[in-house]
């Protein structure tokens, strides 16, 4: 029986995944667990495992292809189904976990099409019958090849169609945006929902349309001189750019700020540290985070509102403590978890969290790798940064933002002392965590960072 091989979701959020490159080739055998390809989705680039043994076959979706999470790119099929034609129809696999897609249909009389031709026919408005396919069959170029020649003659006489997403169309006609002002960046210059958040956010950038005032002659519009270059971003940060966005103006945000004490804290590192040049047992290098990632995992356990997440209008509270930690990479962000941190010792911790950021430094995670994060922290004490407020990662319910530890004058005893304190500021969802459990997660992560004996059953 033919095993399907479905483009992944990472996220929650995600829709879309771009297929980087095969890296077996079809037609080629491949076991169950290899590398099967590479896809950059809106998490980062990962290496996506063969789901079976077999051989890899109906291969729809070619290198740079974006496709919606859960759709079938290709089947893994057994070395007896080769001869199978090439357009045969595989049911999805009974033990596959995430739901298939409803995929497009073509319309009755139309010739043979592959999945990928289907979908992108049905995006744009594109009747199959009217497409002469070169092989007997239609492929996603022949598609937009017509799309293309349409689009040429529409050129000139009447309003020209403005090539974009569903998801893009429908973001501007929410906004009252003009589709014909914004600056595409997909294929053949085709606009994204990306483009439309961008032209929400920077309005100055539209582009104006044939048949309006252009811009300089608008006395009532802004006259500021658009920007000398344009970066182009990689699909990681302008995905990274949507979700912030979707995440900021859709989820309530409130935020705690705490000073602690990080006595004990540098103490028990320094302890750590020594204990490592002795034993082979502790990595060489245990971080602040690595000691923050443990405490917080233990605060976890008594607070589990905090692990939880909104979902169809209910609390979710999940059974596992999963800790990402954001790692900056040059691409964008990444957040990489670390499974069971309550149940990790600070070795495993440690050797988990460099394994970790070296994979995200060399574009190299897997996909359980980013997957399954139920809080997240945000250090940026390495760079100087005192205290500052981070976005909440969806669809968890908090992230904990970490300033650099420094000496600060406090109050001890009626007296002023210096000593070194670190800030911790929570974000929360509001519609999870109320201000009095936010606090009271705090309160506990602040007793266990002031002494760190407490985390010893």
């Amino acid at each position: 029986m033919a095993t399907n091989v479905i483009m992944p979701a990472l996220g929650m959020a995600q829709e879309k995944g771009r297929l980087i490159r095969w890296l077996v080739e079809p037609g080629a055998a491949v076991n169950k667990g290899d590398p099967l390809m590479e896809v950059e989705t809106d998490k980062a680039t990962v290496e996506i495992e063969a789901p079976a043994s077999g051989i890899l076959a109906q291969v729809t979706a070619a290198a740079g292809d974006e496709v919606p999470v859960t759709q079938v790119i290709a089947a893994i099929i057994a070395p007896s189904e080769v001869s199978i034609p090439a357009d045969a129809a595989f049911a999805p696999a009974a033990a596959s976990a995430v739901p298939q897609a409803p995929s497009p249909m073509p319309p009755t009389g139309a010739p043979a099409a592959s999945p990928l031709a289907v979908r992108v026919a049905a995006e744009h408005g594109v009747d199959l019958r009217l497409i002469v396919p070169k092989d007997g069959r239609v492929e996603k170029t022949d598609v937009l090849a017509y799309i293309e020649a349409r689009d040429r003659t529409t050129t000139g006489a009447g309003p020209q169609r403005v090539l974009a997403s569903p998801k893009a169309r429908r973001l501007a006609a929410e906004q009252g945006l003009a589709l014909t002002t914004v600056r595409g960046t997909g294929h053949k210059g085709a606009i994204q929902a990306s483009d439309v958040l961008a032209a929400m956010i920077h309005p100055a950038a539209l582009t104006p349309a044939a048949d309006t005032v252009p811009l300089a002659d608008a006395p009532s519009l802004s006259t500021k001189p658009a920007p000398a270059s344009t970066e182009t971003v990689s699909t990681l940060w302008r995905v990274m750019a949507e979700r912030i966005t979707q995440c900021w103006t859709t989820v309530p945000h409130f935020y705690l700020v705490r000073e602690v004490n990080a006595e004990r804290l540098i103490a028990w590192r320094a302890n750590l540290l020594k204990r490592s040049s002795a034993e082979t047992a502790l990595p060489e290098k245990i971080t602040f985070t690595d000691l923050l990632t443990k405490i917080v995992a233990t605060a976890l356990t008594r607070h589990p509102r905090l692990n939880a997440s909104w979902r169809d209008g209910a609390i979710a509270v999940s059974s596992g403590i999963h800790v990402g930690i954001a790692v900056a990479v040059e691409d964008g962000l990444v957040v990489p978890v670390i499974h069971d941190a309550d149940r990790l010792g600070i070795g495993e911790i440690a050797r988990q969290r460099q394994e970790l950021m070296g994979r995200a430094q060399a574009s190299n995670l897997r996909l359980e790798d980013l997957s399954g994060g139920t809080f997240t922290i945000s250090n940026l004490g390495m760079y100087g940064i005192d205290a500052f407020n981070a976005i909440v990662n969806p669809p968890q319910a908090a992230i904990l933002a970490v300033g650099r530890i420094a000496d600060r004058v406090v109050a001890v005893n009626g007296q002023p002392a210096v000593r070194p304190t670190l800030i911790l500021s929570l974000s929360c969802d509001h519609r999870v965590v109320d201000g009095a459990r936010g606090a009271a997660f705090l309160d506990t992560l602040t007793d266990l960072i002031e002494e760190p004996l407490a985390l010893l059953p």
